[in-house]
């Protein structure tokens, strides 16, 4: 901040040399011209880190993560995508390069990003981390839905189809994410929910890193193994939607599924009364776009440190159970996800 303090100040004494041999040479319009370009502020940097549109959910994440920063010119945002690990782990090392002042990053796994999140925040960037969280508390600022939620109330509504709590029977099949802390606290507070249930058996469980060919195939061989099966908690919309292929590839029926995040076709479908998809579970994209809205007011006129104290280090987003009842609300067809 020191460097580019000095720079606009000697900027400015250049500025006002040019001014005075202006003066001198009856040439106003030059030395106003050249005294605007000087004094325009240098633009705030911010990089967003986001997983690639691999399936619809972060699909739904770039397109927010474009709609914010068109809303903030004051800003030069530079949206990097990334299919791997390794690639965001070079994005971020080119981002620190171009001296962004902040970061939003979503990571694409969690522990791989973890310690290059960490040696940007101890180069003094803002870091607003989102979704999948890091393995360590280096963001300044964290903003996640409630995915133990998430977990724990599919759960509980697939219990309930089953018979009700104490009384449901069925197998199930259990499918998991990509590794990370969303994943995990996902799956966790799901188990525990099926686990209290002695009538309920789990058949299956692998993942399936939220894409719907990889959910397809892992549900065709788990269907294999064990084709009586009642439920499948898919924990995604995407793969809800490889599952269902997979039960229609191999013709069966009476099987319903179980997603997660609101993707505009599966809530229709609830909404519709389909009976492959009773429910689902919302889980907004748009929190990118909070990332960066809180970035940039952190930013924006400087006082970052006093800003900060008012603004919760943890963020966290509720989920909702969408029911035919309800899906209307949350449905909205013009979306891209």
């Amino acid at each position: 901040m020191l460097h580019r303090a000095f720079t606009v100040t000697s900027t400015l004494f250049a500025a006002a040399a040019l001014v005075l041999v202006a003066a001198d040479s009856r040439s106003p319009v030059v030395a106003a011209e050249t005294v605007a370009m000087a004094t325009q502020p240098a633009k705030l940097r911010v990089g967003v880190s986001i997983p690639a549109a691999d399936h619809g959910w972060t699909a739904g994440v770039v397109w927010w993560a474009k709609e914010c920063a068109a809303l903030h010119p004051e800003i030069e945002w530079t949206i990097a995508t990334a299919e791997t690990p390794e690639k965001q782990i070079a994005d971020i090392e080119a981002l620190m390069a171009k001296k962004v002042d902040a970061l939003v990053i979503l990571a694409t796994e969690s522990a791989p990003i973890t310690p290059i999140a960490e040696e940007a925040h101890s180069r003094g960037i803002l870091i607003v981390n989102v979704d999948r969280g890091f393995l360590k508390p280096v963001a300044d600022i964290f903003i996640e839905g409630d995915n133990a939620a998430f977990g724990r109330k599919s759960a509980e509504f697939m219990v309930q189809r089953l018979g009700g709590k104490g009384k449901a029977q069925g197998n199930i099949i259990v499918l998991e994410g990509i590794p990370c802390t969303v994943n995990t606290a996902r799956v966790s507070a799901a188990l525990e929910v099926f686990r209290a249930e002695p009538g309920i058996t789990i058949v299956g469980q692998q993942a399936a890193n939220w894409n719907r060919q990889k959910a397809l195939e892992v549900t065709e061989t788990l269907l294999s193994k064990s084709p009586n099966v009642s439920a499948i908690w898919a924990s995604d919309d995407d793969m809800a939607l490889g599952a269902e292929q997979a039960l229609l590839e191999k013709g069966l029926s009476g099987v319903w599924i179980l997603g997660g995040a609101g993707m505009k076709d599966i809530v229709k479908r609830v909404m519709d009364r389909d009976p492959m998809f009773p429910a689902d579970i919302t889980y907004p994209p748009s929190m990118i776009a909070t990332g960066m809205e809180l970035a940039s007011t952190v930013l924006v006129g400087g006082k970052r440190a006093e800003k900060l104290r008012f603004i919760p280090q943890h963020l966290v987003i509720d989920v909702d159970l969408v029911t035919p009842e309800n899906a209307k609300k949350y449905y909205f067809p013009s979306s891209v996800y």
